[in-house]
């Protein structure tokens, strides 16, 4: 059986050995709106649990906007100009307008890149500043959330009167879904709150992962979050597989989000009635599959549908390598994945250790083997005797020792399949 996977830019054609009973899990997907912009002036002008967005301004003298930053397909350019225009309608002054990119601890935005996240026109026009993580000195600190976590906002972001958010709803791999509460933390929360939101305290909860939003703890506390900054208003979109806009949920962030939530939830989910023996997955290809920090998401969307102690088969380019210097570095620790969990545990919270602390979870309980080439040599050894040369040996190591007619999911798209066994879908 030949199958086709995302992978890199081009996709890689794969011979599947004989012998499994495979079962191919393609990405599912909503349906494009026929008038996205309508949609969004009428969930603007009847948001839920909210008045109209031009009401809820009169009498504001500032606002601020946090949108995503270049890492996330978000229609910044279709969404913001009806709220921008809303905003000076209710008297405004353009000049007291602030879009902030939510970044994280990503890197900033280049002018370059700003134009593409809120269009030129908006680019031009407005003033648009990019949120600066590193800097404890930009951030006001609004208090502690009985959980414990200090939080630190972007001071700019609170100095105004009016906070709004526009955001998309997809899985996240520890959040259930993104969209809404993460566009202030973790998207402009400062080091020291982003540290305790993806400590070992919140990683290693069973339920936050992707598809888990009611129990999940992590979700809980970005909500806290959300509440102590004042977040007002929300526009969350969902996105067709064509990244054209199929769903449009605004209003008040904690309801609207929710019903986000649900429409994707219903439009995406794939269940199967009992859980595989193995998975071959992927991370989607380009651009989610250029390094590994962002590849082993394909890693923990399949482990929902795999038997404990079953095997997973990572296939990604990873063109650009591992990923950024914290991370890589990192990565030389991990020796073993109970090992590695255990360092976390007695180590301070260093950037970008929870993507790795998420893959050594997995780890633990499953059989995981890579074929991802970009990787540096010095860098896959870390992953012990399962990271292999070429897509046929790892594919031979894979099936090894299956049973004939073992259950075998498929998934060429990786982390845009939600897929979860019937008994064991989260709320």
């Amino acid at each position: 059986m030949k199958i086709d996977l995302a992978f890199g830019k081009d996709g890689l054609a794969v011979e599947l050995p004989k012998g499994p009973r495979y079962t191919v899990l393609e990405a599912r997907s909503a349906t494009a709106l026929p008038d996205a912009n309508a949609a969004i002036e009428a969930a603007l002008d009847g948001p839920i649990g909210r008045p109209p967005l031009i009401e809820l301004a009169r009498g504001k003298r500032s606002a601020a906007i946090s949108v995503c930053d270049i890492t996330r397909p978000a229609p910044n350019a279709v969404t913001l100009p009806p709220i921008l225009r809303r905003l000076e309608q209710a008297g405004i002054a353009r000049a007291q307008i602030t879009i902030l990119i939510a970044t994280g601890l990503h890197r900033p935005a280049t002018a370059e890149e700003i134009q593409v996240i809120v269009g030129p026109e908006i680019a031009a026009n407005y003033r648009i500043l990019n949120h600066h993580a590193r800097e404890k000195g930009e951030h006001e600190f609004i208090g502690t959330t009985p959980a414990g976590t200090p939080v630190y906002i972007d001071a700019r972001f609170m100095a105004a009167d009016l906070h709004i958010t526009l955001g998309f709803i997809e899985q996240h791999l520890m959040l259930g879904f993104s969209g809404g509460r993460k566009l202030i933390a973790p998207g402009l929360a400062a080091e020291d709150t982003i540290k305790v939101l993806h400590s070992p305290k919140f990683m290693r909860e069973p339920a936050a992962i992707e598809g888990s939003i009611q129990r999940n703890p992590l979700h809980a506390e970005l909500l806290t979050i959300a509440r102590m900054a004042r977040h007002d208003f929300m526009l969350d979109v969902a996105l067709a597989r064509t990244r054209e806009i199929a769903g449009v949920f605004a209003g008040e962030p904690v309801a609207s989000h929710a019903r986000g939530v649900e429409f994707v939830r219903q439009a995406l989910l794939e269940r199967l009635s009992e859980p595989v023996d193995a998975v071959l997955t992927t991370a989607a290809g380009y651009p989610l599959d250029l390094t590994f920090y962002q590849a082993i998401k394909g890693i923990t969307a399949a482990q929902h549908i795999v038997k404990e102690g079953g095997r997973i088969l990572l296939m990604a380019a990873c063109e650009e390598g591992a990923g950024a210097v914290e991370f890589v570095e990192r990565m030389r620790d991990l020796t073993s994945y109970p090992a590695f969990l255990d360092r976390l545990s007695a180590t301070p919270v260093t950037i970008d250790q929870w993507q790795l602390e998420k893959l050594a979870l997995a780890g633990r309980r499953f059989e995981i083997h890579f074929y991802v080439p970009g990787l540096p040599s010095p860098l896959a050894a870390c992953l012990g005797p399962f990271a292999h040369s070429t897509p046929e040996a790892a594919l031979a190591a894979f099936t090894k020792g299956l049973r004939g007619g073992a259950p075998v999911a498929i998934i060429p798209e990786g982390p845009y399949v939600l897929a979860q066994v019937e008994e064991s879908v989260p709320a």
